[in-house]
């Protein structure tokens, strides 16, 4: 299957890091997320109850990745793969997570990693 929704550059604020300074101050994040989901249903029914609702998606994200703390990137993009894992329509998800500040002197516009997990 090939069905996705996709979101793309979901920019959150929040604490991942293992510098001092960086447990105690919040950090620019984005996010691209394939969440892998049979769209043959919705295609057909034009009903949301067939498909994954990605604002509900997005907000459950927020809510729950604003309250905790992270020090590595991998981790993350582990618990936003957890927690969209949660819905039972869901067949897999790729996560990428983009630091948009990193802590390091070099001139880069962001660090990452990217998973994938499935059911």
């Amino acid at each position: 299957m090939n069905d996705s929704i996709q979101i793309r550059n979901f920019k959150l604020l929040l604490f991942c890091g293992v510098l001092p300074e960086e447990k105690v101050r919040r950090q620019p994040f984005r996010l691209d997320i394939n969440i892998e989901v049979d769209l043959e249903a919705p295609s057909i029914t034009d009903e949301l109850t067939d498909t994954v609702n990605y604002g509900d998606v997005l907000l459950m994200l927020e809510r729950t990745l604003e309250a905790e703390r992270f020090e590595l990137l991998e981790r993350l993009a582990g618990r936003t793969a957890e927690l969209i894992l949660e819905n039972p329509l869901v067949n897999a998800v790729s996560v990428k997570v983009h630091k948009l500040r990193p802590p390091v002197s070099q001139n880069i516009e962001s660090t990452g990693v990217q998973i994938r997990r499935t059911r």
